[in-house]
Order: C-alpha cells, then structure tokens, then sequence
C-alpha cells in the first residue's frame, strides 16, 4: 500500500494551498501551520495561467503565486526542501506537465535527428524525487490519460481523478479503473469556492462510487469542521478543503508579520477534528 493511500485508512483531512501565495517562504510557514493543525495529506497547487475548475478565490492566488515567480522547477525544489511527515499530492493542469521536458528533449532531437517527445515523463520522475506522492490534473481527460498513468506507473506516484456528481456510467469507470491512491469526489457541480452548507449533492455523489474499492474525498464547497463532519458521516474517506484555507491567506497576509500561520492552524484543527468527529459517529452501533 503506498503512503497516499495509507493515510486513508482512517478519514483523512486534506488541506490544499497555491505554493507561492503569497511567496514561498510564505508558503512554508503555512504548510507547517496546516500539519500542526492536523492534516493527514497535502495537496499543493502549482500555478498555471487557466486555472479553469477554481473559482475566483483560488484564481486570485494563482495569480499572486504567479506574480511571485513560482515556476515548475521553482515548485519542486519547495516540494524537495519540505521537512513534513505527511504524503504530498501536486495539483495542477495538464500543460505544465506535458511541456516540462521539452527544452531538453528538443536538445536531445538536435543532435540525434529524431523527433522530440518526452510527455510527462520528465516531470513525474523529478517529482517522484522530490517526494510527491500523487497529482490531481482537473484538465486532463480519462480518454487522455494514459501518458501520465503510465508514467506514473513507473516512478512510483498516484493519479487521482476528479469525480463530477454528473460523471456516470462507463466514463465513471474509466476514470475508476485510472485512479490510484484516493478517488477525489466532487461535492457540488461549478468551481472550487467555500460554501455554507453541504450540498445535496454530496450524498448522491458517494452513493455512486460506494461500491468501488478506493478511498474517496470529498472537496468543493467545505468550510466548517461541522459540513467536514456530516461529509464522513455521508460515508466519505476524506475531505478536502482549499478555498476556506486560501480565503484567510488573502484577508489576514501582510507581508511584515501576520497572524495567518495561527488562523491556518486553527481552522485545520477545526477541520481535522470534524473529520475525526464524524469518524467516531460513523463507529457508533445504530441507534446510539
């Protein structure tokens, strides 16, 4: 069993954050701040230009970790130099990926005559190095996938697919049989943006992949350790929350000392706690 999905063997709590908002070393202190409070896994965004499944709160720190200079290589040395004791799952967008090796393939190409086609295979080696344990890429088709999946194969790393309430029959098992380490659950049709409530839709969703053996988180929409809570007692293995976390780095950062390592570190506390609550409803004997 890989790392990824040994840290579902109880419900996970999986806090995401854009490396680079508002910096790197920022950044840092907040990962930090997420695993004091109680994260199970990381997923950390790496920044590209069209970041089409976020809504506005997490476009908003793409942009400020783009502006910032976060690049791919600037991405993975961050990842390498992390001292966390929890799996590292990178989500991104499928371009980023596949162009990674290309200068120097087309070096390679230069001197054999032979054309350049590396794929993702560059980039999922380098990230097997660094300690990435899987990739969630909202872009990139089931139908499509089978570059990555097999690079991934290779080099020892999950690839998590994102599960729609709309996605069915033999496209739901296409993306089933391709996903490794966890299944990443849609709670809600839209984008990504922190919500009141739990959607209906949750419920439903979860029904649908029930009867596949793989964990499975729940993400969009989560803000609150209770919504965190009444989503395992739904039957999810995790949940996932970003843009309630990315919010407080937008309102509380200021550059010359802040107070958003400690509202990062409550609020997964609070988070980690709800998962863990509604863990300990899910054990109870019925009627209880």
């Amino acid at each position: 069993m890989s790392d990824l999905a040994a840290a579902f063997d109880e419900p996970a709590f999986v806090p995401y954050l854009c490396v680079g908002d508002p910096s790197v070393e920022r950044t840092r202190e907040y990962v930090q701040a997420l695993v004091r409070g109680g994260a199970d896994v990381l997923e950390l965004g790496l920044p590209f230009s069209e970041p089409i499944a976020e809504g506005p709160t997490i476009q908003a720190s793409v942009v400020r970790a783009l502006e910032a200079g976060v690049t791919p290589d600037v991405y993975l040395d961050f990842v390498d130099s992390l001292e966390v004791d929890v799996p590292i799952v990178c989500m991104t967008y499928y371009n980023l990926l596949y162009q990674y090796g290309d200068s120097e393939a087309h070096r390679a190409s230069d001197a054999s005559g032979e054309a350049a086609s590396d794929g993702p295979e560059s980039f999922v080696a380098r990230a097997a190095e660094v300690g990435i344990s899987g990739f969630v890429i909202p872009d990139l088709p089931a139908e499509e996938a089978g570059p990555l999946r097999a690079a991934c194969d290779e080099h020892g790393v999950e690839l998590v697919f994102i599960v729609a309430p709309t996605t069915e029959g033999e496209r739901l098992e296409r993306m089933v049989e391709l996903s490794s380490g966890y299944l990443y659950v849609q709670a809600r049709l839209g984008v990504t943006g922190a919500k009141a409530d739990v959607s209906d839709q949750t419920a439903d969703s979860l029904g649908k992949v029930s009867q596949y053996d793989i964990p499975k988180a729940v993400g969009f929409g989560v803000s609150s350790g209770d919504q965190a809570r009444h989503i395992v007692e739904a039957g999810a293995d995790g949940v996932i929350v970003g843009s309630a976390l990315v919010d407080i780095v937008a309102e509380h950062g200021d550059p010359d000392g802040d107070d958003v390592p400690d509202r990062l570190e409550a609020m997964a506390r609070e988070l980690s706690e709800g998962v863990a609550a509604g863990a300990e409803d899910m054990a109870k004997p019925e009627g209880q």
